[in-house]
């Protein structure tokens, strides 16, 4: 799944552990979600979608692949 993780908390200044810290996740999970390596699941994208205030389609796309 394609996402623009990265980009939205490059634009923030926040790094992979503020993230991390405001999700109540690790570190490697957000470098996971960051790098395409694993999908977060519904619950934690909604987590994701309401901090960045967007929906979660337009954070995250379904690239059709796997």
């Amino acid at each position: 799944m394609k996402n623009r993780l990265r980009v939205l908390r490059a634009e923030r200044n926040w790094s992979q552990a503020d993230l991390a810290e405001q999700l109540e996740v690790s570190r490697q999970t957000i470098n996971a979600i960051e790098t395409e390596k694993y999908d977060p699941s519904l619950p934690l994208a909604f987590k994701i979608a309401h901090l960045f205030q967007m929906s979660i389609e337009s954070i995250f796309q379904y690239d059709g692949a796997n």
